[in-house]
């Protein structure tokens, strides 16, 4: 067994073990496994345990990947979940299954236009600032509703939920805090009635916070470090 399929299991348990002192149940989350820095051998490697569901944050490097890894595509799910700058956005809409990193109406109006037609739709997270962090990206809470509502409706685009990243709390307790502003944004937005469907994913927690994230009713834990090892 090798040290990057230990960690997996090991991930997984904190996962099930989160959703029952939840009173969850752990299917309802979804494990992200972030493998930027981080080789194809090393994607390959998480592979071979089970793992399809991919996060890069840099876009060169993780279409680097997915090319390196074309003949397993169609087992594969990419999310690029850093910052996608208006040069970048063709790579994105060409190569990744989900951008969970939308908070400029601008991208995801280019995202679309950019969509190769015999590709699925991109699905589409908006990235939120919930803690209002000066070193966080991601649109102001009460921008929103407004911003969802306009990406719902371009084409070649399935907006499927949030996505956060606030800055690390002092405690449990506090970083539920901050993962429950998310989901009463999440659900607000869902009550509103101006989306076509209801979103269905709320991408939020990483190695250090995923248990209160989970608390909070995260649906999808991005981890890196915990899985592949420090950066």
């Amino acid at each position: 067994m090798t040290t990057i399929v230990r960690n997996l299991q090991l991930v997984r348990d904190r996962i099930t073990t989160a959703c029952f002192a939840a009173g969850r149940d752990p299917a309802s989350v979804r494990l992200l496994a972030v493998s930027k820095t981080f080789g194809a051998e090393a994607v390959a490697d998480a592979m071979s345990d089970g793992q399809r569901a991919f996060g890069e944050n840099y876009i060169a490097e993780g279409v680097a990947k997915i090319l390196a890894l074309q003949a397993r595509r169609s087992a594969l799910e990419w999310h690029c979940i850093g910052p996608v700058q208006s040069n970048k956005t063709r790579l994105v809409a060409e190569h990744f299954d989900w951008v969970q990193s939308v908070d400029r109406l601008k991208i995801a109006q280019r995202l679309s236009e950019q969509r190769p037609a015999q590709l699925p739709p991109l699905q589409v997270c908006l990235q939120v600032n919930v803690d209002g962090g000066s070193n966080k990206a991601g649109l102001a809470p009460q921008d929103a509703l407004e911003l969802a509502q306009q990406v719902a409706q371009l084409p070649r685009l399935t907006l499927r939920g949030l996505m956060s990243i606030p800055e690390p709390a002092i405690n449990f307790v506090a970083a539920c805090a901050v993962h429950a502003r998310a989901r009463a944004l999440f659900d607000q937005i869902n009550r509103s009635g101006v989306l076509p469907a209801p979103m269905d994913t709320l991408s939020m927690g990483m190695t250090a916070d995923l248990e209160a994230a989970i608390h909070s009713g995260s649906t999808l834990v991005r981890v890196g470090t915990a899985i592949f090892g420090g950066r």
